[in-house]
């Protein structure tokens, strides 16, 4: 992003209320910490590593805007209704969903147990749902309405050993094109992105030859990193991206050209 962008006047998203499942980590902590450096408070939703979540409030807070975490696990409907209430009550309203929660179980399929197909499918896609479900009255009152889902480059194309993943990120966009319909008579916009290979703890741990293979496959020559992915998504929730609704933005390096 550029020092144009970032010193925006006023800031790109000033005034707006930003919540960011999977906010503690990754490209979660990224776009929280992006979203807050312009202008929005931002509550982040996390499942574990309290000490992380609290970290990304400090910083954010540094920003001068409110911030927020709160543990739950998104694909417990009960739970999500609850956190978002609290999330309601701090921060007044909301005008930006972030569905970014995410979790990986890779197998073949024919080793892959139910309990891992239908967890991933449960926090990456009804987790999504459960979410906008819950924060969807709030937001239809809101006049910058936008809902952003991280879906992956692996729905688009497949992967050996994450088609539990891989369903459930496709689900993702299929979720994303309905909302955009059923919105878009609100102004409400929404929209996905598509990360290729990013460079987070999820991705830390594969073994070199296989990062040097997604890199050689990529025209830009590198992996992408938390804030290549931020940056799409601060311009998908501002003014500047108000007549996109509906679009899969890929942040891949060109992967799939």
């Amino acid at each position: 992003m550029t020092d144009e962008i970032r010193r925006g006047n006023p800031p790109l998203l000033s005034g707006r209320r930003a919540v960011i499942t999977g906010g503690s980590r990754g490209i979660g902590r990224a776009i929280a910490l992006e979203f807050a450096r312009q202008g929005a408070d931002i509550a982040i939703v996390y499942a574990g590593r309290a000490d992380a979540a609290q970290g990304v409030v400090a910083e954010a807070e540094a920003f001068g805007g409110v911030a927020r975490a709160y543990q739950c696990d998104v694909a417990d409907f009960a739970a999500t209704r609850a956190v978002c209430g609290a999330i309601l009550a701090d921060l007044g309203g909301t005008d930006i969903i972030v569905n970014n929660a995410g979790i990986v179980r890779d197998n073949l399929v024919m080793r892959m147990s139910e309990a891992d197909f239908d967890q991933v499918v449960a926090v990456n896609l009804k987790g999504a749902y459960n979410m906008t479900h819950h924060l969807m009255r709030p937001l239809l009152r809101s006049p910058h309405g936008r809902i952003i889902s991280t879906t992956s480059v692996t729905a688009l194309m497949g992967n050996p050993g994450q088609a539990n993943y891989a369903a459930a990120k496709a689900g993702l966009i299929g979720f994303t094109k309905s909302l955009a319909r059923e919105l878009a008579g609100r102004g409400i916009t929404c929209n996905a992105i598509a990360p290729g290979m990013i460079e987070t703890d999820m991705t830390a741990d594969l073994p070199t030859p296989v990062l040097e293979s997604f890199t050689a496959r990529r025209p830009l020559k590198r992996a992408g990193t938390p804030e290549d992915v931020a940056h799409a998504a601060v311009f998908l929730a501002s003014d500047w991206a108000a007549y996109i609704t509906g679009q899969v933005l890929q942040v891949d390096g060109g992967m799939r050209l």
